[in-house]
């Protein structure tokens, strides 16, 4: 079985900053909790919503957006892909997710990310620093799902018998996420028992990346089956493939668009966790975009995480789209879903 779930960015309508008025901005998150309300009825595993700041998306708070929905759905599964750690002090991070495993009843996914250069830099953050702060908070982070009281001394933080409050998740384990780029970000997600995403890259490349993480499980001996595996994927899908296929061509420029600024959009060797220096990183591969009719994307897909062994996939839908959304949205929904759901990964 491959677990669909949505993937949202929150891109910001593609128009000049200064016509941007509050009615476009709110226009925008209202027409997006619309549309999350509809994925339980479609049969969508979950949302994961990603951080962004000073460019393309209106996602900076995402945690504030899992709570919005969190009282007006009962079965999906909501989480981050990532959350910015070096962005924030490691205990209001635990406390937040804290809140929200409450605020879910239970459904929380805890998705943690580095962030991308071009956003720390703006703050003066290096990529060193943002590398070692997020270390440091993951190590933090894993301390405080075991014990609500945590001791921790280390470079950017120190602190003894620290009391986190709320003091108990929900979860007796709530899943743990990384982003990453790299075979080395993905051993070390195995060895923090956090299950990996990748996207941008081709399949092949997911298979260097995703055996570097089944080896160091296998060396732990601790499960690295398609459920610890996920891809994130562009889709277009219409009833007319040739009219996917346009839309996917857009989905494209919207990409390069975003990532244009990104250093590590070029070359492929890295051993850092998903902050790379400028340089290194990752390649956009035509595999990133997924285009056609519901039964050729379904077919696609499970190609796709097949080849790979992912047993999750999430979905950017309509990204390069306002008018057609919905449509691509309840396509992948009512005709895509049900594959994927039967589909045997192995």
């Amino acid at each position: 079985m491959i677990k669909p779930w949505i993937f949202e960015f929150m891109q910001v309508p593609d128009m000049d900053p200064a016509v941007r008025s509050p009615a476009t901005v709110s226009a925008v998150f209202d027409e997006g909790f619309r549309t999350w309300l509809q994925l339980e009825r479609l049969g969508f595993e979950g949302i994961f919503f990603s951080e962004h700041h000073f460019g393309l998306s209106y996602s900076p708070s995402p945690n504030l957006l899992l709570a919005s929905i969190a009282r007006h759905t009962t079965r999906l599964r909501l989480g981050t892909m990532g959350m910015v750690a070096p962005f924030y002090e490691p205990w209001r991070i635990v406390e937040e997710l804290i809140m929200l495993d409450h605020l879910t009843n239970g459904r929380l996914e805890i998705g943690m990310a580095a962030g991308v250069p071009q956003e720390l830099v703006r703050i003066g953050l290096s990529g060193d620093e943002a590398r070692e702060r997020f270390n440091e908070i993951l190590e933090i982070l894993d301390a405080a799902l075991l014990n609500p009281v945590i001791n921790h001394k280390g470079k950017h933080w120190q602190f003894e018998n620290l009391t986190l409050m709320p003091n108990a998740f929900v979860q007796p384990s709530p899943p743990k996420w990384t982003t990453v780029v790299s075979p080395a970000s993905a051993r070390k997600s195995a060895q923090r028992q956090s299950k990996i995403c990748s996207g941008f890259e081709s399949v092949g490349r997911f298979n260097e990346i995703f055996d570097a993480y089944r080896d160091e499980a296998a060396r732990l001996g601790v499960s690295a089956g398609p459920d610890q595996l996920g891809i994130r994927r562009h889709v277009s899908v219409s009833r007319n493939s040739a009219e996917a296929r346009v839309e996917a061509e857009s989905a494209k420029a919207a990409t390069m668009k975003v990532i244009a600024a990104d250093p590590r959009a070029a070359s492929r060797e890295s051993a850092l966790l998903d902050a790379p220096k400028a340089g290194s990183g990752f390649s956009l591969h035509a595999d990133e975009f997924i285009a056609g009719s519901p039964d050729e994307v379904a077919e696609q897909i499970v190609d796709q995480c097949r080849r790979c062994g992912a047993g999750h996939f999430l979905a950017m839908l309509g990204r390069s789209l306002a008018d057609r959304r919905d449509e691509n949205i309840i396509l992948f929904g009512e005709e895509v879903i049900p594959r994927l759901r039967r589909a045997n990964i192995g």
